[in-house]
């Protein structure tokens, strides 16, 4: 077998199975952005592409004539230019322009795309770019033209990247190489006729897009996305903190009314408490149970001085070697006692419960207030101290998971499942 074809078969095998990899990545990623599917149909029509070249130079070993010879390369240059309409494509779908001047571009290329396959649909007629003799490919002096829509491309993608201010510059030397490459290839592969130069260009070029382009984008926005998580999460802490602050110094107040001694000893205690967790309560990064434990407590204790026989509450703890978001449990107790037990005239009791099973440790808040209907969507209020609040933070900063099981006059349950 001659050289030339070794060397084409196994550019075509080894471009075909890289490009399957690429493309079995892209389609396991579950939310796919436009110009992923974008790149994603770009990178299966080249698969197609190398398919097609390699099934050529199969069938030419054993068989050739001037209809095939015709057919085939009309084909490849017909699909050269629709590979880079799709590269097109997904190059104005990555930078985001404007909807005006995406249209406009698209257009222009989709107008001189056209134009150059007519071209190579006339040539088979005319010959004017090559022709077939004897089972021969042979290229005319006009050849160069067919390859002007590919030059077009390339400057249009090159100059739309290149001064684009959104993005970086590895982003825009990965669309320079994709650029210039394929070029430089064409222009060697007229000084050595025969090998598959363009397609093995055609492989490097798609690697550096994939891994400076389309990789860096999915880090650059990953990195957005846990920036905002992390800021929603301090707002949320923050909006947490004083409402629990707020309601302890109420009952410290209404004490000193009624009893300035024992609100004396509730100030000495919220004070001590202050002092020993005001890291833990800026905190929003995970803390031990332990913490989140002491910061119920306190409450409990602070509100247990103040409704006395009306409030009592049970702790059953089986297991303390975890990690919880701050402030994540025990609003969940604070809302059991303002929302549950304190709306009965006799009260009622709280019991805290931790334990663990193979999967996760669990927490659970259960009282036997007043209870009330889950599935009511007046109660989904900021009264509830933020219950979507502290199931969103222990859901992003544990894959938690929170669920609420209530019963009208018979109490509530709330059972959290920090997994391991």
């Amino acid at each position: 077998m001659d050289v030339k074809v070794i060397f084409n078969i196994v550019v075509c095998i080894v471009g075909i199975a890289i490009l399957m990899i690429h493309t079995t990545n892209i389609l396991l990623k579950r939310d796919r952005r436009k110009d992923e599917n974008n790149l994603l149909v770009f990178i299966v029509f080249t698969i197609i592409h190398f398919a097609t070249y390699l099934t050529f130079t199969f069938i030419k070993i054993n068989y050739t004539s001037n209809p095939l010879i015709i057919g085939f390369y009309t084909t490849f240059f017909i699909m050269n230019n629709v590979e880079l309409l799709l590269l097109f494509n997904f190059t104005i779908s990555y930078v985001q322009l404007k909807e005006k001047t995406k249209k406009a571009l698209y257009l222009i290329n989709i107008v001189i795309f056209s134009l150059f396959v007519v071209l190579d649909i006339v040539n088979i007629f005319t010959h004017m770019f090559f022709y077939a003799d004897n089972g021969v490919y042979t290229r005319t002096k006009l050849m160069f033209l067919s390859q002007i829509y590919q030059f077009i491309a390339f400057v249009l993608v090159f100059v739309i990247t290149a001064f684009n201010k959104k993005l970086n510059n590895t982003e825009k030397i990965a669309f320079a190489v994709y650029c210039i490459l394929p070029v430089i290839a064409i222009i060697v592969q007229y000084l050595l006729p025969g090998y598959a130069i363009a397609y093995l260009s055609i492989i490097f070029a798609i690697e550096i897009l994939f891994l400076f382009v389309n990789m860096m984008k999915n880090i650059k926005l990953a990195n957005e996305e846990k920036r905002t998580k992390e800021a929603e999460v301090k707002l949320m802490v923050s909006q947490i903190q004083p409402h629990f602050i707020y309601n302890t110094l109420s009952s410290i107040s209404t004490l000193i009314k009624i009893d300035p001694e024992k609100a004396q000893k509730c100030l000495d205690e919220f004070t001590e408490y202050l002092r020993a967790n005001l890291t833990s309560i800026s905190e929003t990064n995970l803390i031990g149970f332990e913490k989140e434990l002491k910061h119920i407590e306190t409450y409990l204790f602070l509100e247990k001085m103040r409704f006395a026989e009306r409030l009592n509450y049970v702790f059953d703890i089986k297991t303390k070697d975890f990690f919880v978001p701050p402030l994540s449990v025990q609003p969940l107790v604070e809302n059991a006692v303002k929302h549950g037990i304190l709306k009965k005239v006799e009260g009622g009791t709280i019991t805290l419960k931790t334990y663990e099973d193979e999967k996760a440790y669990i927490v659970e808040i259960i009282d036997d207030g007043i209870g009330f209907d889950v599935d009511d969507k007046s109660l989904k209020t900021n009264d509830h101290v933020g219950l979507n609040n502290v199931r969103y933070r222990i859901s992003t900063m544990t894959n938690g998971e929170l669920t609420v099981e209530s019963k009208i006059d018979k109490g509530t349950k709330v059972m959290i499942k920090f997994y391991k």
